[in-house]
């Protein structure tokens, strides 16, 4: 065991270049911005609030752990942020996402150093426009529990997967000298390979928490969606 951790940890590139610097301020200054301050002091006051958010992070960690990588820095895996959205709330869940996002940057990319522009590119904006897009549905659509699912969900989390595709794209052609047309043959044509199934899956998960577990749900209401007349 000891000898298995010893080669893992001496793949890892433990340097820290300037514009992976930058990435992380800016991962700081956006988390600094977006903290979730009474979210996290009901989080401390509820302990099957802390039991519900663990489980989560946990699946959540295995779910990327199950990576197809492609080459270096290219990886493909499901994401479940909007789950993690709906429960908890886009703030919570991007403060609780930065752990297996580190565990992630560390053990799979082994670029420790990565971890600001993996957090920011590929979790926190994109679960930031997962929740712009099921804000405008709340908004723009009729409170009904399939519009829930299906809108907020479903097809929510299957354009999670083209955000965090985008961004993580953007991001290693900007930054890393990745050439464009590597990225589009080799990542971004897989787009539409992983957005059903990643859709499916979230959708399959808040359908559950919806038929058992409504009040695991951060902003979900029997009485809105269902008793709603």
């Amino acid at each position: 065991m000891w000898e298995f951790w010893s080669n893992r940890l001496t793949q890892i590139e433990w340097t820290l270049n300037p514009v992976q610097l930058m990435a992380l301020v800016l991962l700081g200054l956006w988390v600094y911005t977006i903290w979730p301050k009474e979210e996290l002091q009901q989080v401390i006051k509820n302990k099957g609030l802390q039991w519900r958010l663990l489980l989560v992070l946990v699946v959540i960690n295995t779910l990327w752990m199950l990576n197809a990588s492609i080459q270096i820095g290219l990886h493909l895996h499901f994401l479940g942020l909007v789950t993690c959205l709906l429960m908890f709330g886009w703030r919570l869940a991007t403060v609780a996402l930065l752990l297996p996002s580190a565990f992630f940057s560390i053990f799979v990319l082994k670029q420790p150093g990565a971890f600001g522009a993996f957090s920011l590119f590929s979790m926190a904006i994109p679960l930031f426009l997962s929740f712009m897009l099921y804000s405008r549905s709340y908004h723009l659509f009729p409170k009904h529990i399939f519009v829930f699912i299906f809108v907020g969900a479903f097809i929510n989390a299957g354009l999670s997967t083209v955000f965090h595709q985008l961004s993580w794209a953007a991001w290693l052609w900007l930054a890393a000298d990745y050439d464009w047309g590597v990225l589009v043959d080799n990542y971004l044509m897989l787009i539409p390979l992983l957005a059903f199934p990643e859709a499916l899956l979230n959708g399959m998960a808040v359908t559950l928490l919806v038929v058992y577990q409504p009040q695991w749900l951060f902003d979900y209401s029997d009485r809105e969606y269902l008793w709603r007349k």
